[in-house]
């Protein structure tokens, strides 16, 4: 193992698996009608692994940047900020290309995050907050001045006019599946996050139980909230009140932030919790190199875990037990094989794909 902070690796393949489980699901049309507890645990992820990816991000910029910027090192910090662009640009592009292929892509919206955060790696934490905030609150102010529904087909869940200027721009800054406002503050969040010694037990165990607190309060306020809203006026659609106050990621409200960047930091906190507790490497090598072949396995489980579905028939109108199985076959296999092939390689295919391309001697 190296020096790297594995916990975050850790955190990032549960990660992974919350992604597959919830893509799956929506793909083959298993959001209903089955056990109650397997639709329960689906329900665990919805929203929930998408924030825990950003978040980690997040975290991984602050660490990235983290020597130069304490050390005021300017030279070094403009380097690495021009990498982050780079970065961007090459995920913006991919994400692009991926999106007639996977139109929940959420790759071409992490080149904004990134673009966003290398901007940001110098802000102080007072700053960040305040960015956070502003772009949370953004969204409220623009859910009440733009249609939030212009261009969707909610029935289908495809974006009709994609492809043209003044659609793109909405759905990247407004009403895509992750769009800017206000899911860059989860990155921001991450950010602030990174700054914290984690390692120091006693600090990570209050944010924990800090992360646990937020989350209690923002899924009892949602529940109380909804339920007296819709009794108390029948007149207005259920639908409407669960869109504001509930802590589902479409339209994402400020509850919903606050409980997904709360269980973000719960499960962060708790892999770091673990990994200092495990004392056998080996046990956590799989997770670790899952963790570290994300984008690879991300691109995985569409082109390849679907494709074998949908080449059986086996892809629309599944049950929500056979969903479940079909997301944990491909996450075990993705585990096993990222394992196998981090121990032959430094880095996953198209993880290296990209610091290839966006190394600054690729450059000069």
């Amino acid at each position: 193992m190296s020096d790297r902070i594995i916990g975050y690796d850790v955190a990032r393949s549960f990660a992974v698996v919350g992604m597959v489980i919830v893509n799956f699901e929506i793909v083959m049309g298993a959001g209903s009608n089955g056990p109650h507890w397997v639709l329960s645990i689906s329900q665990l992820f919805h929203g929930r692994a998408a924030a825990l990816f950003v978040v980690l991000a997040g975290v991984g910029i602050t660490l990235y940047t983290n020597r130069a910027r304490l050390a005021g090192d300017s030279e070094t910090l403009r380097k690495k900020r021009n990498t982050l662009f780079r970065r961007a640009v090459f995920l913006f592009v991919v994400g692009l290309l991926y999106v007639p292929i996977w139109p929940a892509d959420i790759l071409h919206f992490y080149g904004l995050y990134l673009t966003i955060g290398a901007l940001a790696v110098t802000a102080s934490r007072r700053r960040l907050w305040i960015l956070m905030s502003g772009f949370v609150l953004g969204f409220v102010v623009l859910l009440f001045v733009v249609d939030y529904e212009r261009g969707w087909d909610f029935a289908t869940l495809t974006y009709t006019n994609f492809w043209t200027v003044r659609g793109m721009v909405r759905h990247l800054l407004y009403n895509g599946f992750h769009p800017v406002f206000p899911w860059v503050a989860f990155l921001l969040y991450g950010m602030l996050l990174g700054r914290m010694n984690l390692q120091n037990v006693t600090l990570r165990r209050r944010v924990l139980a800090g992360a646990i607190a937020v989350v209690v309060v923002a899924e009892a306020t949602s529940r109380m909230l909804t339920e007296t809203l819709v009794s108390s006026l029948p007149s207005v659609p259920q639908s409407d009140i669960v869109a504001l106050f509930g802590t589902q990621p479409m339209p994402p409200m400020p509850l919903y932030i606050l409980a997904g960047a709360g269980t973000a930091t719960i499960v962060i906190t708790g892999c770091l919790e673990l990994c200092e507790y495990v004392s056998d490497e080996d046990l956590l090598q799989p997770f670790v190199a899952t963790g570290q072949m994300a984008l690879s396995l991300y691109v995985a489980h569409v082109l390849l875990g679907m494709g074998v579905l949908e080449m059986v028939g086996r892809l629309e109108n599944q049950s929500p037990p056979f969903a479940m199985a079909s997301a944990l076959t491909f996450s075990v296999l993705g585990i096993i094989f990222s394992s196998l092939w981090l121990q032959r390689y430094s880095r996953g295919p198209l993880e290296q794909v990209m610091r290839t391309l966006t190394d600054r001697t690729f450059w000069s």
